[in-house]
């Protein structure tokens, strides 16, 4: 019960009664003279109100309630003097609607102490009014419930702003006004942490909020236009101590650094908390620090101190989440061995440039780089030899004082600038000129590796937007077609491409003939039979199989096996992927089926898709009937396509996978990291599972930038609850590198090679307690 002023002696009633004129409430005072024992046990206080004389009584109870004296009141004014504003009005018009008879009262609403600080209450009328027109009812107290209430509101709007959101600020200036609003203050704030150009952290506002006071913009102002070094101020003791800190008087306060613009819009007390959360392992992650201001006196027990942990950890974790979304992101654009735009980011930027071209009516030229005398480097001195000359070439060009350029790896040796004129008078030919000159000189200049000294040359190919093509694939064409005369011409020299360019054209032509030939070759394959499967393990952490990848092989007449890289890309051009993805599927599920009743019962078979497969609405109901057939369940089969291959029609591609997805078919994102990486696609993909491409497996455990590239993606993936597969595994140190993480599922040669199934039952059906059922 709150400390206030109350009659508690029969020997004050005179004076009430003196003055108190109306009858019926005269008759009252009597009841208000002491505690009612019932009131107190049941925390409730009684009221008696009359419309005529707008008097009103209050018992002990009730009168400690609003913080003012017990007995009568000479009007509704006297009575609810610690009643804000805002709501005063409004229980005026419920009481006199009561006492006329209209309606019964039921109102809650706020009043403020010094002492006790915001409190809410209801206040209820009884159904029926004393014989002098007097309205009575009860008064509680409902802080508690809506305290809690508010606690539980705000908790669910702030994780549902957080979770899955973009952007860090507009969710944080949304969950700084649910507090304002549902807490009672009038300004909010949250101050991050930067580095300034010294290399010094320092906090600065970032996100506020405050209501429609037009003083309070002083206060913003000044906020805006301070840099605060951690331990200084109250912001930079906050978020260097990790410990919140009350401010009862803003203008007294000599840490709080804002007393004047505090005063003018009169603001008296705060509450500033860290922003902050522990790691699993046990280090404080804190990225800034939230702060909020009222114009009323607030007590150490108001409900944001309860509320400030969570919100604090909600933030800060949302941060860190959507900088590591950030660095995933930039991974995915940029190759890991020279720090260019990777091929799919340059592919990208090319096809921008072209639309921003048409648009504008400009041109740009785009230069293909192929580095000559490299694979000899390669064969001598090893791959980090090659390593060396790849990224130091990549810095000499990208150190070139040339603005308007971009540079890219495009893979191997090859690289390509996207260059845009500077927009001087010098003609545009003669800037490519200067250019490629210089590019042909530092790939010159020796390169060093092992105290051995290394010399290379490039040939160069130009195209140029747009007599030489109107979009990327266009110009690429262009540009490898002058690189490869070039090529075939002596080398170390620079080719702007010609339509009249004979030689190339008989390339192109003889390439289009081997295609084709093997298009009928590949043709006849599926109806002779020529097609097989073997099948490559995947490994769980307890080095248990855990699924097995098939892989189609091509076995001609011969005796030659023809890679699949050379004859899936032909597959694809035509409609023979699709033939060769529905033989895969029925082979797969057929021998499956055949490994379950050797044992191998929990198995499943991941099998590789094309994206004009994802493309049939047919696709989820034919799969169906493949493993109805087959007797396995929908969960055996895991379907797998590439981030390039989703993207290539994500309007048609995602709804067949969610289909998929809910009638129990796994889906594998393969090849992760290599094309899109787009994480705002990511978390909202269908997917079981997702691989880590053999390019960042290939540089463990030595390479830093692909340990850190792993290490995001297996985090990524544990937090999106996704089974990670890491493919490619071919040695002892990478498999122990990836085995830290416990469940990350290992395929690779280390293992075990691709095998047909007769060989995996014979060598691991041994391992299994149930006998061969043989070729059944």
């Amino acid at each position: 019960m709150h400390e206030s002023i109350s009659l508690t002696h029969t020997s004050f009633l005179p004076e009430y009664v003196e003055h108190c004129t109306t009858p019926g409430l005269r008759a009252l005072l009597a009841q208000t003279a002491s505690i009612d024992p019932v009131e107190q046990t049941a925390a409730f206080g009684r009221w008696w109100y009359q419309a005529d004389s707008d008097g009103i009584v209050f018992s002990v109870v009730a009168a400690n309630m609003l913080g003012v004296v017990s007995g009568w009141h000479a009007s509704l004014g006297g009575g609810f003097t610690k009643v804000l504003m805002d709501d005063l009005l409004q229980l005026h018009a419920v009481l006199h609607n009561a006492a006329a008879g209209r309606v019964q009262a039921e109102y809650e609403f706020r009043i403020f102490n010094e002492g006790s600080g915001l409190r809410w209450l209801r206040l209820q009328s009884l159904p029926q009014a004393t014989a002098s027109g007097i309205c009575e009812g009860i008064l509680t107290d409902i802080t508690t419930a809506k305290h809690a209430a508010m606690r539980e509101r705000l908790s669910f709007e702030t994780t549902r702003l957080f979770v899955g959101a973009d952007s860090i600020g507009a969710a944080v200036t949304k969950v700084i006004q649910l507090v304002c609003e549902n807490l009672g203050w009038d300004w909010g704030a949250y101050w991050t942490v930067e580095t300034d150009t010294l290399g010094e952290r320092q906090l600065k506002l970032q996100n506020y909020w405050h209501g429609q006071q037009e003083t309070l913009s002083l206060f913003t102002q000044e906020s805006q236009t301070m840099q605060v070094r951690p331990g200084t101020g109250l912001v930079g003791q906050v978020w260097q101590q990790g410990e919140p800190r009350w401010v009862e008087n803003m203008n007294s306060d000599e840490d709080f650094l804002r007393n004047k613009s505090a005063a003018l819009c009169h603001l008296r007390s705060g509450y500033i908390f860290p922003v902050a959360y522990i790691t699993d392992e046990g280090e404080r992650h804190c990225p800034g620090v939230l702060e909020f201001y009222s114009r009323l006196t607030r007590q150490s027990e108001a409900q944001l101190p309860s509320l400030s942990a969570t919100i604090g950890a909600l933030i800060a974790q949302t941060a860190q989440r959507l900088e590591q979304q950030e660095t995933i992101r930039l991974l995915a654009q940029i190759d890991g061995l020279t720090e260019l735009a990777n091929r799919s980011y340059f592919y990208q930027i090319l096809d921008s440039a072209c639309k921003k071209s048409a648009a504008s009516g400009t041109e740009f030229g785009l230069i293909f780089i192929d580095l000559d005398r490299f694979k000899p480097v390669n064969d001598a001195f090893g791959h980090e030899a090659g390593n060396v000359v790849l990224r130091g070439f990549s810095q000499r060009v990208q150190a070139l004082p040339i603005p308007g350029k971009l540079v890219g790896r495009l893979g191997g040796d090859e690289f390509a600038i996207l260059y845009q004129p500077d927009g001087s008078a010098t003609p545009f030919n003669e800037q490519l000129d200067s250019l490629v000159r210089q590019v042909l000189h530092a790939a010159q200049l020796p390169f060093i590796f092992n105290g051995h000294e290394m010399t290379v040359s490039a040939s160069i190919g130009i195209s140029i937007y747009p007599d030489n093509g109107l979009n990327g694939p266009e110009l690429l064409r262009a540009a490898d077609t002058a690189m490869y005369r070039i090529k075939k011409n002596g080398r170390n020299d620079v080719s702007y491409f010609s339509s009249s360019t004979s030689y190339s054209l008989a390339v192109q032509q003889s390439d289009l003939a081997q295609r084709l030939t093997m298009q009928t070759e590949l043709h006849q394959a599926i109806a002779e039979q020529a097609l097989f499967l073997e099948y490559q393990p995947i490994f769980d952490a307890n080095g248990q199989i855990h699924a097995l990848e098939a892989l189609i092989r091509w076995r001609r007449a011969n005796g030659d096996i023809v890679r699949p890289d050379i004859f899936i890309p032909i597959a694809e051009e035509s409609r023979l992927i699709i033939q060769l993805g529905n033989w895969v599927v029925h082979r797969a599920c057929h021998d499956l089926a055949r490994l379950h009743r050797c044992g191998f019962e929990n198995v499943k078979v991941h099998v590789n898709m094309a994206a004009s497969e994802f493309t049939s609405s047919t696709l989820p109901d034919e799969l169906r009937a493949v493993v109805e057939r087959s007797g396995i369940k929908p969960h055996h089969l895991c379907l797998e396509l590439t981030e390039s291959m989703l993207m290539h029609q994500p309007d048609h591609v995602i709804p067949i996978m969610s289909t998929l997805r809910r009638l129990g078919f796994g889906i594998s994102l393969d090849d992760f990291g290599m094309g899109y990486s787009s994480l705002a696609h990511l978390k909202n993909l269908p997917i079981s599972s997702m691989k880590i491409d053999r390019s960042f497996i290939k540089g463990l455990p030595q390479q830093s930038e692909d340990r850190a590239i792993v290490r995001t993606i297996i985090e990524l993936g544990r937090n999106l609850r996704l089974n990670v597969i890491a493919e490619g595994v071919e040695t002892d140190t990478q498999l122990a590198f990836l085995r830290q993480f416990g469940d990350t599922l290992i395929q690779g040669f280390v293992l075990s090679r691709p095998q047909p199934v007769e060989e995996l039952i014979r060598v691991y059906g041994k391992w299994l307690e149930l006998p061969l059922l043989g070729n059944a």
